[in-house]
């Protein structure tokens, strides 16, 4: 799916996939080596995440029901845990440095297929 960022109109991630269920969203990214520059992983719902046995560090874009950005936690490394993020209906995971510019806290995403 595309995710295109509403309040700046501006595509965020070109090929994104989705983690729904809980072994899904369990190993998220973990079999992936890294991450293309317009991938992206949305997990639902989820509210904290992991990066236990990760590779590669990420951007972390939590969004509440609305799907505005609550929380934009940029290149969290391997071996890191976020923050529980009040609200959060699931996260966007996406390359690390793919947030800066593109996603800010209080913007407004959408998902297309």
């Amino acid at each position: 799916m595309r995710v295109y960022n509403k309040t700046k109109d501006l595509m965020v991630s070109s090929s994104a996939g989705r983690a729904d269920t809980f072994s899904a969203r369990l190993f998220g990214l973990i079999p992936r080596r890294s991450l293309g520059a317009e991938e992206g992983l949305w997990l639902e719902p989820c509210a904290m995440i992991h990066m236990c046995f990760m590779n590669f560090p990420i951007d972390a874009v939590f969004l509440g029901r609305d799907m505005k950005a609550l929380r934009v936690i940029e290149g969290l490394k391997p071996w890191r845990f976020s923050p529980w993020v009040y609200g959060a209906r699931g996260v966007l995971e996406l390359p690390a440095g793919r947030c800066g510019g593109r996603i800010s806290e209080g913007d407004v995403l959408e998902f297309r297929d």
